[in-house]
C-alpha cells in the first residue's frame, strides 16, 4: 500500500507529487501530465498570469518557468505574455525532471478501505494506498448556463471544450461570458474570420491594467506590492497569504469568492476586442432552443436571434457532486461549505481523513489563489506536510464519518 495516490497531474498534482516525492513518500502519480493546458485551450492563447506568478513548484525551487524558457531561448519576463503551448512543454519538462514516473492512465473511481482508499484505473486495475491528494483540476466543474443545457455539442459547448476553433471558420458564433476565456476565445474566432459576437450581462467590460514595471521607486511599491494576483495589498493578501486568509470568517471567505477577481480581460487582449468583435452588454440568455441554423436564443434586452453554435465561457462550479470518481458513499461523506464544494481543514484535508484536495475545489477555503497556477506553491507543501501528520498519527485512513457526525469528524480534524 502506497503513502500517497494523486489523481491529476496538472500544475497541482505535478507539485504534490515533486514535494511527496522529496519527502520520501511512497507515491503513484495518474494522470495525463498537462493534460487540459495540452487538449483544451486552442492555439493562441497566453497565460494570463506573470510569467513569474506561473510556476509549478518544488521543494528547491529548481524547475521554474524561467529556466525552461531559457532552455528554449525565450524570455520569461515581467509584462510578457507567455503562450500556453510554452506553458504545457514547461509542464512536460517538470514532470520529466521533478517527478516521479506519471502513469498516464486516468482514475476512474476512488473508494475507502479500513486503512486507507483504493483507486481502479481506466483498465480495471486497483492500487491502494493510506492517503489520496485529489488534484483534478477545472475540467470536473464545467458550468454552462441552465438556459443552454440539454442542447447538443454540436450546438452549445464550453470555451474548455476547444484544442482548437478551426471547425468555426467562416461560421456565425455566439460565445456567452463577459472573462478572459470569453474575450479571448472571441477575439481568436474573429481573426480566422468567424462572426462572432459576445453577450455579457455586465454593463461594462472590466479590464485588467497594464501591469506597472517590477522595478519601481519603493514608495509605489509600498502603496501597490506586487503579487502572484496583480497589484495591490488586498491581492496580495489573496495571493501570498492563503493561510491567513482560511482564517476569516466563513461568511467573508464565501463573500470573497464569489466577488473577487470578477470577469475581466487581460490588458493584450483588449485591442483585439475592442472594434473587432460585436460586444452585446446587459444581456443574459433566457432560453435556447435547437434550430434550422442552429440554436435559436431568446435574449433580454434584445429581440430573440439565431446563430449556428454557442460557446459558454462561463466559468467552473466546483461542487461536491461533481466529483464523479469518488464512490456515491465517499462523496457523499464529504461536509461542505456554503457554495457547495468539500470542506478542507489547514494542510487540505476534508472531512474524511486521509482524502486531500487541492485546487479550484478549494478555493472557497483558501481563496482565489486557488483558481490560478500560482496557488500550487503553497498547496504543494502545505498539503503534503498534512499528508505527513496524517500518516504519522495512525490513525486510520478512508473511514467515512457517520452522517450527521461532523463533530466527531471535526476531532481528527485539526
Amino acid at each position: 500500500m502506497y503513502d500517497l495516490l494523486v489523481v491529476g497531474a496538472g500544475p497541482y498534482g505535478l507539485s504534490i507529487a515533486s514535494h511527496a516525492a522529496d519527502a520520501g513518500l511512497s507515491l503513484r502519480v495518474f494522470g495525463r501530465p498537462m493534460a487540459s493546458w495540452r487538449d483544451n485551450m486552442p492555439g493562441g492563447m497566453f497565460l494570463k498570469s506573470e510569467p513569474w506568478a506561473s510556476n509549478l513548484s518544488d521543494p528547491a525551487a529548481r524547475w521554474r518557468l524561467d529556466a525552461y524558457c531559457a532552455t528554449q531561448g525565450v524570455t520569461a519576463g515581467h509584462g510578457q505574455p507567455i503562450p500556453v503551448e510554452t506553458f504545457a512543454e514547461y509542464g512536460l519538462w517538470f514532470a520529466r525532471n521533478a517527478v516521479p514516473e506519471v502513469d498516464e492512465r486516468t482514475v476512474v473511481r476512488i473508494t475507502s478501505l479500513p486503512g486507507g482508499f483504493e483507486a481502479v484505473t481506466e483498465d480495471g486495475e486497483t492500487v491502494q494506498a493510506r492517503t489520496v491528494a485529489l488534484a483534478v483540476g477545472v475540467m470536473p466543474f464545467v458550468e454552462i448556463p441552465a438556459a443552454l443545457r440539454g442542447l447538443p455539442s454540436s450546438l452549445v459547448s464550453h470555451s474548455s471544450h476547444h484544442g482548437d476553433l478551426d471547425r468555426f471558420r467562416g461560421r456565425d458564433v455566439t460565445v456567452i461570458g463577459g472573462g478572459q476565456a470569453a474575450l479571448e476565445t472571441a477575439a481568436l474566432l474573429a481573426e480566422q474570420g468567424t462572426r462572432v459576437r459576445v453577450l455579457a450581462r455586465a454593463e461594462r467590460l472590466q479590464w485588467n491594467d497594464v501591469p506597472p514595471p517590477w522595478e519601481r521607486p519603493w514608495w509605489r511599491s509600498a502603496r501597490s506590492p506586487h503579487s502572484g494576483l496583480g497589484c495591490g495589498w488586498r491581492n496580495w493578501f489573496y495571493a501570498e497569504r492563503p493561510g491567513l486568509y482560511r482564517r476569516l470568517p466563513e461568511p467573508t471567505r464565501a463573500r470573497i469568492a464569489a466577488t473577487a477577481l470578477g470577469p475581466a480581460g487581460a490588458w493584450w487582449v483588449r485591442d483585439r476586442v475592442e472594434g473587432a468583435v460585436e460586444v452585446c452588454l446587459d444581456h443574459e440568455v433566457t432560453a435556447a432552443r435547437a434550430a434550422d441554423g442552429g440554436v435559436r436564443l431568446e435574449v433580454t434586452g434584445a429581440d430573440p436571434f439565431e446563430t449556428e453554435h454557442v460557446i459558454a465561457a462561463t466559468g467552473f462550479r466546483a461542487t461536491r457532486e461533481r466529483l464523479g470518481l469518488l464512490s456515491g458513499p465517499l462523496r457523499d461523506a464529504l461536509a461542505t461549505v456554503a457554495d457547495g464544494s468539500p470542506e478542507v481543514g489547514r494542510d487540505f484535508e476534508s472531512s474524511c481523513p486521509g482524502l486531500f484536495m487541492a485546487g479550484l475545489v478549494t478555493a472557497a477555503g483558501f481563496g482565489p489563489a486557488m483558481r490560478f497556477v500560482h496557488g500550487a506553491t503553497y498547496t504543494a507543501g502545505t498539503l503534503v506536510r498534512g499528508v505527513r501528520r496524517r500518516l504519522h498519527t495512525g490513525l486510520p485512513g478512508g473511514a467515512i464519518p457517520a452522517p450527521g457526525r461532523r463533530g466527531a469528524t471535526e476531532t481528527v480534524r485539526r
